[in-house]
């Protein structure tokens, strides 16, 4: 066998093209990483609270516990739905020490969102941000409750933009549209803590640990506003119900350029008797416009089914055959 030459090497700093170390840039990149990071920790840590709630299960009382976030200081916290079912109030503590008992002023199961309110301190308020303008790959700091271990802090990228998260309340169930998945480390605990931006401003509610590097939150949006604000105001968010099942369903080029969108909303089944039914709606329409409001997919039709529309007649355009056909229907509240 022929011997095999070995060449020594020196180990060292890889150079660049221009013979300059890659170390310096390495560091930059490190702190400016570390600094984002603690600077959003610094930020949040004191508006995140850990929660203790006790529920009768069965004749049996069950301890449960979970994270919470200031959002107004006279005592406003934002939390997962599921983190308080069952319960009606509880404690919150926060990393100063305080421990705030608190009363479940809302929850809604089919956003998995919740508020509670503290008394006898003033919760410093955490800024929010809008999850709309999040990218892929952008930085996201994760601050919690883990296994018990309050004020936790993990980090990561969102993995992914867009998901769904099936949610359910009694008999009825809808999809939570626009949910942000990351990869910031996440355990049981987390749910109800707060996801936030590099500036430390909460993007999203973490809601689910779908697995190992994998978590999921509820975003911080226009929609989810609304949701709270309905919460903390009337202490449940009311739905219209139309009374359709559909899915997104790409246009026809002509009806496509006309409109200015190339989505509508297919109708794939009518409940009868509803207000869907009564107003004409048939299997196979695609729905495009409702109360004036361009209608794309599923989390477009959600949207504007919160609130005011409950008991009015609403304007809505189809596509049926090729052609645009108007007509009028009046929601009326969804039942749970």
């Amino acid at each position: 066998m022929a011997a095999v030459a070995r060449a020594d090497l020196e180990i060292g700093p890889v150079a660049d093209e221009a013979g300059e170390s890659d170390d310096a840039d390495d560091r930059e990149a490190l702190d400016a990483y570390s600094v984002a990071v603690s600077t959003a920790a610094e930020r949040l840590i004191p508006s995140v609270a850990s929660l203790r709630v006790s529920r009768q299960v069965g004749g049996w009382t069950a301890a449960g516990s979970g994270s919470a976030v200031a959002i107004e200081p006279v005592g406003h916290l934002v939390t997962s739905a599921h983190v308080v079912a069952g319960a009606d109030e509880g404690t919150a503590t926060f990393v100063d020490g305080a421990e705030l008992p608190f009363r479940v002023v809302g929850r809604d199961a089919l956003s998995d969102l919740a508020v509670v309110r503290t008394t006898g301190g003033t919760p410093r308020p955490a800024p929010l941000g809008d999850a709309a303008r999040l990218r892929v790959g952008q930085l996201v700091v994760a601050i919690g409750n883990p296994l018990g271990f309050a004020g936790s802090v993990t980090a990561g990228v969102v993995s992914a933009l867009g998901r769904s998260l099936a949610a359910r309340d009694g008999r009825a169930s809808r999809l939570v549209e626009n949910v942000i998945q990351t990869d910031a480390a996440l355990n049981p605990g987390n749910s109800g803590g707060a996801l936030a931006d590099s500036r430390g401003r909460v993007v999203g509610i973490n809601t689910a640990v779908a697995g190992i590097g994998l978590g999921l939150a509820v975003p911080i949006d226009g929609s989810t506003r609304k949701v709270l604000e309905a919460l903390i105001v009337d202490g449940r968010v009311r739905r219209a119900f139309l009374g359709i099942v559909g899915g997104p369903r790409p246009l026809g080029e002509a009806l496509a350029e006309r409109l200015g969108r190339r989505r509508g909303l297919e109708v794939v089944q009518v409940t009868n008797p509803s207000p869907a039914a009564t107003a004409g709606l048939r299997v196979g329409d695609v729905l495009v416009e409702l109360d004036g409001a361009p209608i794309e997919g599923v989390a477009d039709l959600q949207r504007r089914l919160i609130g005011d529309a409950v008991g009015r007649r609403v304007d809505v355009r189809v596509e049926r055959g090729g052609e645009l056909h108007s007509m009028s229907i009046s929601p009326v509240e969804l039942r749970v």
